[in-house]
């Protein structure tokens, strides 16, 4: 009997990332906008006004990441910086009136591609997967804290994921 640990998902859950990134980038094209800005856009659209590192962290990104992110919106009218009333080094981020129009049309490319995604499907499925995928997760996200504590995390094996 196979255990467990010895099936390998990793491949897998990449594949059907770089796929779903790839369609949405094909279906939002027409905005102008990459999946990575449209995460960015969309977070700031429902919270205003966050800081650079600020952002970074809600995206699980590196905040120099996140600046390169933030010019290429800002040079396409996506986004402003505004002065920081209470830190004069810093800047807050805010979606422009361009941003705000396309938020709508976004999402309706996300919720396609998700119905797309899932045809066949049902609910009850979908829930237990993405709970199962939840708890891989959060075991991972275990071993970062781990990690941070000085703990060295067990051997990830063959690296066969």
């Amino acid at each position: 009997m196979t255990k467990t640990e010895d099936l390998p998902f990793g491949y897998l859950l990449n594949d059907v990332t770089l796929l779903f990134r790839k369609h949405f980038d094909r279906r939002a094209v027409r905005f102008g906008l990459t999946r990575a800005q449209w995460r960015a856009t969309k977070m700031l659209h429902y919270r205003e006004g966050l800081r650079q590192t600020e952002l970074a962290e809600y995206l699980e990104m590196e905040p120099i990441a996140v600046g390169r992110v933030i010019d290429r919106l800002q040079a396409a009218g996506f986004v402003e910086r505004r002065p920081d009333p209470r830190d004069r080094r810093a800047w807050r981020l805010y979606p422009t009136e361009q941003a705000k129009s396309v938020i709508g049309d976004m999402e309706q490319i996300g919720l396609g591609l998700r119905r797309d995604a899932t045809v066949g499907i049902s609910r009850e499925e979908l829930a237990q997967a993405l709970g199962v995928i939840t708890r891989i997760k959060d075991n991972l996200q275990a071993l970062d804290q781990a990690a941070g504590e000085g703990d060295d995390p067990a051997p990830i094996g063959d690296g066969d994921e």
